[in-house]
């Protein structure tokens, strides 16, 4: 197969224009969850995550939720595209039938019943990473995420793109879940997401919504 080498058109003085793909879930429960940070300011985070970076865009990837949370979320939502370099990019949940695998299941009749799965959300973010390398929209990529159904396209970029270097950030505070060992190993560099930062790179409680109104964090956040 034939590399292509795209250069960059930033002097090689200037700061890397720097691309963010976060998978949302992967965020929520690796990073957030059961913490008082879930109002996270995703710019002011990897602004202060990577400094020496030109953060030129933050592409978030999620999929809204059914239940009692879902006006959480959807007040987040709001309170990120507010943000101008922040972009939500949705997938969807579909009902998938799965059969209990144990005796001891309380399902009635044939034991099937319906759970809900997110689905696209893998693909929208390989599809933006391989075309923003087409593009030639940044010279660096960072992917918060562990899931290993973005090796191909990890990969694919650094075969087609040798220049354009791929940091992954594993938001994980369970060592199990946190090893991600293939998709570490697919890109330039790997480190753990510093939860460090979390405390610092919250919304204020109140905002302008944009439109005369006021976003106010979620009170159970």
């Amino acid at each position: 197969m034939t590399a292509f080498f795209i250069l960059s058109t930033a002097p090689a003085s200037a700061k890397p224009r720097t691309m963010v793909y976060i998978d949302g879930f992967n965020l929520y429960y690796g990073a957030v969850k059961g913490t008082p940070y879930k109002w996270l300011n995703l710019d002011r985070f990897f602004q202060l995550l990577r400094p020496h970076d030109d953060i030129v865009g933050i592409r978030y990837f999620t999929a809204l939720i059914n239940g009692p949370n879902r006006p959480n979320q959807e007040t987040y939502l709001r309170a990120l595209a507010l943000t101008p370099i922040v972009q939500p990019i949705l997938g969807i949940f579909k009902k998938k039938r799965i059969g209990c695998k144990t005796t001891l299941c309380t399902h009635a009749g044939n034991r099937y019943f319906q759970v809900p799965e997110e689905k696209r959300t893998d693909v929208n973010i390989a599809v933006s990473m391989v075309d923003d390398a087409y593009q030639n929209a940044c010279d660096e990529m960072l992917l918060v995420s562990g899931d290993s159904d973005l090796v191909p396209a990890v990969r694919l970029i650094r075969h087609r793109f040798p220049a354009m270097r791929i940091t992954v950030y594993v938001p994980a505070q369970h060592p199990t879940r946190g090893a991600a060992v293939e998709l570490r190993t697919a890109a330039n560099r790997h480190k753990d997401l510093p939860l460090n930062i979390l405390p610092h790179a919250q919304f204020p409680a109140a905002m302008p919504d944009g439109f005369g109104g006021t976003l106010h964090k979620p009170a159970s956040w």
